[in-house]
């Protein structure tokens, strides 16, 4: 169901998704500026679509998704959730290709070389995929509810899931956090033990 742009002004829960697309895009375009400076327009494209896969691999919520799931959900009325599977096939595609192609790209920023760390060492790192796959639909979920309601308090499936999303978003990035201390670790060549 397409939605009606004078609902995402009159309507908290649609206005709430509007806001935080809109911070996501500024985020997304202020990187994107700021990588095109540093590595030239066509490989800060690369290296800003890359860093833009991590945050759709590698964390539990939806906000990189949210920049292609929103607009179309706006425009054609498609659900989120079914955009979002399109958003990871696009970000696990962009990796591969450059995983075999284009590695060196990985080694641009320390947020792309954990990337490329954690794609090329499966075991025990695609946990956090695994873990951020599900996190990102959950949410995903909500947020295809928060566009169908319009207060907070009539959100049934968030509320029933609610404890469930709170524990795999805490997995998720508890995992994340932890990869990155041993990342950090090897980068700085310090050896515990």
């Amino acid at each position: 169901m397409k939605i009606p742009l004078k609902h995402l002004k009159e309507h908290e829960t649609k206005r709430e998704v509007l806001i935080k697309f809109l911070g996501v895009l500024i985020i997304f375009i202020s990187y994107f500026i700021y990588v095109s400076l540093k590595f030239g327009v066509k490989e800060g494209f690369l290296v800003a679509w890359l860093t833009w896969s991590f945050f759709v691999l590698c964390t539990p919520i939806a906000d990189a998704g949210l920049l292609l799931d929103f607009p179309l959900r706006l425009i054609t009325g498609i659900r989120m959730l079914y955009s979002e599977i399109g958003v990871w096939i696009i970000a696990i595609s962009l990796n591969i290709y450059n995983l075999l192609f284009n590695p060196e790209i990985y080694h641009k920023t320390l947020l792309l070389h954990l990337l490329y760390y954690i794609l090329t060492n499966p075991w025990p790192y695609w946990l956090i995929i695994i873990l951020s796959c599900i996190g990102t639909f959950m949410s995903i979920y909500f947020g295809d509810e928060l566009l169908d309601v319009v207060f907070h308090k009539e959100r049934a499936k968030y509320f029933k899931h609610k404890l469930k999303y709170e524990i795999i978003v805490f997995l998720a990035l508890f995992s994340l956090v932890l990869t990155l201390y041993k990342f950090l670790l090897l980068k700085l060549n310090v050896h515990l033990i």
